[in-house]
């Protein structure tokens, strides 16, 4: 199964106030686990630097981590950069 880190920054005005991102968190979350059975969410972090959010997902398809992004874009009002990632080992194996 294939590792990717989904990256997004939040578009300004998307939210007026804070507390708000908690509900849009969990919309785009149902969404994408309604939407995107072949997905498996590993982890999520919030970050303080270029991008907002960090999410580390595994799927063996990547249009399911493709529609992932894809509604992170639109239903989370962001802008989103998709990883594929190498375990290291798997990296230094293969050199």
């Amino acid at each position: 199964m294939a590792t990717y880190v989904i990256l997004s920054k939040m578009s300004l005005g998307a939210i007026s106030d804070p507390k708000e991102f908690k509900q849009l968190a969990a919309t785009v979350t149902q969404k994408i686990r309604t939407e995107c059975p072949g997905l498996e969410w590993k982890s999520s972090y919030a970050t303080m630097g270029q991008y907002d959010v960090v999410d580390i997902v595994q799927s063996d398809d990547p249009i399911q981590v493709e529609k992932a992004a894809m509604i992170i874009r639109a239903c989370g009002h962001s802008t989103t950069e998709t990883l594929v990632a190498t375990p290291w080992h798997e990296f230094i194996k293969a050199l």
